[in-house]
């Protein structure tokens, strides 16, 4: 959690830029902070600079408040909300620029992207080191429960003591905590299933491009796909009516 706190008797400022369809989760944990936080158009970089370069006018008019404000740029490497990737190579440009500190939900592209399924980092061919803090969720490629986080020790010691749920949380079954690392050791010992799974993503987005019926949204390998409706009914009943009859039909298709 990031609140503010005193430094040299000063109130130290914590300002959040988020992109506007982080998921539910990533809300909430803005929204606890108690930082200042603002969000910029989905995957707009340039709407992202705008916002940057308004703080940075801001800094240099009030120089002494800017010596303790901290900023923090707050992605997904795969929006849960889209299914689209986001542009990393931007983003770490953008960080260097306003020396921001970026942390990256990796939910759904840990295990997906990737030669070795080890994340957005590894599909941009970026340092893993570029990236102040990446938190994960083993609920998703792990199959399991749980999650972890990802920094330098110094980061990472400090979310690690400050956390409640060091005092307070149950640990991690021994079961599931093997079944994690179990995972781990199987992603590394066939890395072949990423490349597997990513050309099923490029069949899959092909076969849902087709549908006249339908706008889909989300990157080619990414395994989270958004199909919308491109006719409007009068009424959301419609819509609902249409969509469960799909719906349907799938689960009656898989099953079978």
């Amino acid at each position: 959690m990031l609140s503010p706190t005193a430094e040299d008797g000063e109130i130290e400022v914590r300002i959040s830029v988020g992109d506007c369809k982080v998921n539910f989760a990533i809300q909430k944990g803005l929204d606890a902070s108690r930082s200042r936080i603002h969000y910029f158009k989905h995957n707009d970089m340039d709407d992202l600079e705008i916002l940057l370069e308004q703080q940075a006018e801001l800094d240099r008019k009030n120089p002494s408040k800017a010596r303790i404000t901290r900023r923090f740029l707050i992605v997904e490497g795969i929006y849960m909300n889209s299914g689209k990737i986001c542009p990393l190579p931007q983003l770490i440009q953008l960080k260097k620029k306003y020396k921001l500190r970026i942390f990256i939900d990796e939910n759904i592209s840990f295990g997906t992207l990737g030669k070795h399924g080890r994340g957005v980092s590894e599909y941009f061919n970026i340092p893993v080191d570029e990236i102040d803090l990446i938190v994960s969720s083993m609920e998703w490629a792990l199959a399991t429960i749980g999650g972890f986080c990802v920094g330098s020790s110094y980061i990472v010691e400090h979310q690690r003591l400050s956390g409640l749920g060091y005092c307070f949380s149950a640990s991690l079954p021994p079961l599931l905590a093997s079944a994690g690392t179990t995972a781990l050791s199987l992603m590394e010992k066939d890395p072949s299933m990423f490349e597997t799974l990513q050309t099923q993503c490029r069949y899959v987005q092909k076969a849902f491009s087709s549908l006249d019926e339908f706008h889909l949204e989300g990157d080619e390998v990414s395994p989270v796909k958004h199909l919308y409706l491109k006719n409007h009914y009068n009424n959301s009943e419609g819509e609902l009516i249409l969509l469960n009859k799909i719906v349907d039909n799938v689960s009656i298709f898989f099953i079978l």
